[in-house]
């Protein structure tokens, strides 16, 4: 908001104690007073705001200037919580409008800030002084208009005493331009209906967010000529993603409410396409149910036929061509009969898998049965190599036995004489013979000594 200073005029008549606004009058002014505080200081860090009583003395008539216009937040809020009662004792009212307008125009001209608008924030809770008539109000409405000071007023009941003198002062502060609606409103007429909080009422008021807010709500209203209170503004369409609130008032609330809004637009639109969805699905079905009908029975007769049929055919429906299985997709009608298909095809995948399954195993058990013949096989051939070899060995360790055997008994001269005594035709005593076996003799004897002598030189060697 652009910058300004503002002087809030409130009310503290003995009217102030009723109890038609929660808690009292006085109160609820009170908190609407802080409210616009508040929002005046954080819009603008320069923005300025004063306090006025409009019934200063004690059981007399008078204005009590409480806070100067001052950007010193703590100063304000405590004078806005140390508001006295006062007024008259036959409980009259003493509130002067004009003379409290007059007074808060004089604490606007003296401001320290010089630049920014000029605005007066006035709470009426009482009936206004009965010296007080409708051409003072417009005289004192043309003096704000002459010195550019804006206007706001809050009624706060006493409505039917007040309407017209505070209607001709926010007409006259307006102007006549804005009465014929070619100017926009910038001074406003607020009445609080009873029994609610003011500060709801004018957080989304022209009050609160200026002259570019508008109202939208029953008995807010501003003062537009003879109307009455309920024909200024328009539609308050300004902050409606952030719920109604200002995101400069209050950012941490708007934020909040514009997430809220946010997930409660989307779970309704969740919620819609799920209905629709399941209209959708009602009427599929019901149209099967029809469907079933005009073939001839009712849906649910012949469940467990179609069911054994089913079972039966599944795998010739899965084995055969698409014709089939469209044929069988359109005799099932219902979802059950659907389901028992689906069970039906599952179990005949189920039963090929299985065959698969022994197959295969069977086709294991065959491989493993040649190999295990294979390898009797190269075992036998093994133990039978190794028998010939062990048979080989021993003929050939007799053979060299007896040729070992053969020749020791040569080599016997008693065994030769014998022989040759033996043969037919020979005659052992011959010189020749007994000259050649000495010789044999001899030679078998040199061939012992050279094994000996050999195997002597062996052990001297070893040792």
């Amino acid at each position: 908001m652009p910058l300004e200073s503002c002087m809030i005029l409130l009310d503290n008549s003995q009217y102030m104690r009723n109890g038609d606004y929660l808690p009292t009058r006085l109160s609820a002014q009170q908190d609407a007073a802080n409210l616009l505080v508040s929002h005046k200081t954080q819009s603008n860090p320069e923005s300025t705001v004063g306090v006025i009583l409009m019934n200063g003395g004690c059981f007399t008539a008078g204005v009590e200037l409480l806070v100067s216009p001052t950007d010193d937040v703590g100063k304000i809020l405590s004078a806005l919580h140390a508001i006295p009662l006062r007024g008259e004792g036959d409980m009259e009212s003493g509130v002067d409008v004009p003379a409290s307008v007059q007074v808060a125009s004089l604490a606007l001209k003296h401001r320290r800030n010089k630049n920014g608008q000029q605005r007066i924030v006035m709470f009426v809770g009482s009936p206004l002084s009965k010296d007080v008539d409708k051409k003072i109000m417009v005289k004192a409405g043309k003096a704000l208009k002459k010195n550019n000071v804006k206007i706001d007023v809050v009624a706060m009941g006493e409505w039917e005493e007040n309407q017209d003198k505070l209607e001709a002062l926010v007409d006259a502060a307006n102007g006549s331009g804005s009465n014929d609606g070619g100017e926009e409103k910038s001074c406003h007429l607020i009445t609080i209906p009873a029994g609610t909080l003011p500060s709801d009422i004018l957080i989304g008021s022209p009050v609160i967010h200026g002259g570019d807010a508008s109202m939208a709500m029953g008995g807010i209203g501003g003062a537009g000529g003879s109307g009455g209170a309920g024909g200024g503004g328009g539609g308050g369409n300004d902050f409606v993603e952030y719920g109604g609130v200002d995101p400069n008032l209050d950012p941490e609330l708007a934020m909040a409410l514009r997430i809220s809004m946010e997930e409660e637009r989307a779970r309704q639109e969740r919620i819609a396409r799920e209905t629709q969805q399941q209209q959708q699905q009602q009427q599929q079905q019901q149209q099967e149910v029809k469907q079933e009908e005009a073939r001839g029975g009712t849906p649910g007769d012949n469940v467990e036929e179609e069911e054994d049929v089913q079972m039966e055919d599944a795998p010739k429906v899965e084995q055969g061509n698409g014709v089939d299985a469209t044929a069988a997709n359109d005799d099932i009608g219902d979802e059950d009969a659907m389901l028992q298909q689906a069970l039906a095809m599952s179990m005949a995948d189920a039963q090929v898998q299985d065959q698969e399954q022994n197959q295969h195993d069977k086709e294991d058990d065959d491989g493993d049965d040649d190999d295990d013949d294979d390898d009797d096989d190269a075992a036998m051939q093994m133990a039978l190599a190794m028998s010939m070899a062990a048979d080989n060995h021993q003929d050939s360790t007799r053979e060299h036995g007896l040729q070992q055997q053969q020749q020791q008994q040569f080599q016997d001269p008693e065994f030769v004489n014998q022989l040759l005594g033996s043969l037919p035709g020979v005659d052992p005593n011959d010189s020749s013979l007994q000259s050649a076996l000495e010789n044999l003799e001899k030679a078998n004897q040199q061939d012992k000594k050279e094994k000996q002598d050999k195997k002597d030189e062996d052990e001297k060697d070893t040792e």
